[in-house]
């Protein structure tokens, strides 16, 4: 699956200014969305250049992850003339990082009209769980011109 030139999101996502692209924190981070299906997004990110003082994955590197992957399956979901924005998020950090890339995958729990859940599940290279995330998405009608 390619995504829009310049870009690691999926093409078409309403209201997402690829124009930025290069201006993005998950672009930053170096992640990928690599599937897209409103049922399973997956994205992958390295460890190197995310880490914290003691050598470790950043937490907050985990919910950005976690928050990317989760709002582009709300997005998703949301249908075209409609956008998701992230309202809630919560992460368990269960395990260690120290090298390679994790990957998460966003699942949804709750498709409404007005709110969208997901459970993030990320893992390491080995497939061991390294963060258990939820997100909360308000789902809202497009604005003109978006």
């Amino acid at each position: 699956m390619s995504s829009t030139p310049d870009s690691n999101f999926p093409p078409g996502l309403p209201g997402v200014r690829y124009d930025l692209a290069d201006q993005l924190l998950p672009t930053k981070m170096g992640i990928e969305i690599t599937e897209w299906d409103p049922k399973r997004v997956v994205g992958t990110m390295p460890v190197a250049g995310n880490l914290q003082p003691y050598g470790l994955l950043h937490g907050g590197a985990n919910a950005t992850l976690a928050e990317t992957v989760g709002s582009v399956a709300a997005a998703l979901n949301a249908g075209t003339d409609r956008v998701a924005m992230g309202l809630e998020l919560s992460c368990t950090h269960h395990r260690a990082a120290r090298s390679g890339q994790v990957t998460g995958v966003a699942t949804p729990l709750h498709v409404g009209r007005s709110t969208s859940t997901f459970e993030i599940v990320i893992t390491d290279e080995e497939g061991k769980r390294t963060c258990t995330a939820r997100l909360t998405c308000i789902v809202r009608e497009r604005p003109p011109g978006a």
